[in-house]
């Protein structure tokens, strides 16, 4: 087993979000009307990068709930966000291991969203293997419904991941024609590979043009492990069309950071069977350009954890895609 690499802050303790009683008196009046229960206790999520609010709310009774929200105004890309997840979520097929929403709200200059509330986790690094286990197993019960997914599904409008990755995830492309410079977090062993990081980067749109839909952000931080031990899934707003594989892999990046056989993991799972040849390379090769191109960027107005994730996930990456190709 190789040495595990964790990152600089536990994936479940990455947020910085507003509080309950930061939130505007109205729309704590507005959401607790509509909850038709006092609110006993809020617990905000402790994971993600974005600072909008989220957090399990407790009620008088006993139920609890998942709440988001956000500005109109001045956090307008999130309350987008959390609107499309809301719709994306209602329809997801029954198999899919994901909350349901329960209901929405515009009020008091704030777009809100209710969801079924799962008592669990974001799993520890190193992966326990119980908890990949359970996650793997959760994660292809998942893809297998998203293959032929419900047409109101696909009426919502969700973009393809061959034109996201050819918009978004082309940064090697870039560096090596010198419209974008090398990143500083680029290791010094992988700076005079950028023409093969390029290439295979650039196969990886033309891999991803296969029928179904695919999570679009599977990593750890988007799995909640619950009390019987069973994984779910969340934060549903970058759902595209393209194949399972890819989040097959951004999920096992974390598992390559535990110390675990990633490859094997990868080629073991159905949708990892059918990934074509030099998929996961491809992509490994897209993704820690991404990652490591964006930790070089300013800070944003997202947590301040979320450029030194970048950063870890961006040399992980690579390290996981130098010893397939023998660079190290």
């Amino acid at each position: 087993m190789r040495v595990t690499s964790l990152p600089p802050v536990p994936y479940g303790a990455t947020a910085v979000r507003p509080g309950w009683a930061d939130l505007p008196a109205d729309l704590r009046t507005a959401i607790t009307a509509r909850l038709g229960a006092q609110i006993t206790w809020a617990a905000p999520a402790t994971g993600g990068f974005t600072r909008g609010f989220a957090a399990v709310l407790d009620l008088a009774g006993g139920d609890r709930v998942f709440v988001k929200a956000a500005d109109l105004v001045d956090q307008r890309h999130l309350s987008d966000w959390y609107a499309h997840e809301a719709a994306v979520t209602a329809l997801l097929p029954p198999a899919v291991a994901a909350p349901r929403p329960r209901w929405t709200l515009t009020t008091a200059g704030h777009f809100a969203v209710c969801f079924d509330a799962v008592d669990g986790q974001v799993p520890a690094l190193p992966w326990r293997p119980a908890d990949l286990d359970a996650t793997l197993a959760a994660w292809a019960t998942t893809a297998a419904a998203l293959r032929e997914p419900p047409a109101e599904l696909v009426t919502v409008g969700l973009p393809a991941m061959a034109d996201l990755a050819r918009n978004d995830l082309s940064w090697w492309q870039e560096i090596a024609t010198g419209r974008e410079p090398l990143p500083v977090t680029t290791p010094p062993y992988a700076r005079p590979l950028v023409e093969e990081l390029a290439a295979l980067e650039q196969r990886l749109p033309d891999l991803l043009t296969a029928p179904g839909l695919l999570h679009g952000d599977l990593r750890l931080d988007n799995v909640l492990i619950d009390g019987r031990g069973a994984a779910w899934f969340v934060d549903w707003n970058w759902l595209c069309h393209g194949p399972a594989w890819f989040d097959t892999a951004t999920l096992l990046v974390t598992a390559y950071a535990s110390g675990l056989d990633a490859d094997a993991l990868f080629a073991g799972h159905p949708t990892g069977r059918d990934a074509p040849p030099q998929a996961l390379d491809a992509a490994l090769a897209a993704l820690c350009g991404y990652w490591l191109s964006r930790a070089a960027a300013a800070p944003t107005g997202a947590s301040e954890h979320l450029r030194p994730h970048q950063l870890w996930s961006g040399e992980t990456t690579l390290d996981w895609l130098a010893a397939r190709q023998g660079w190290r």
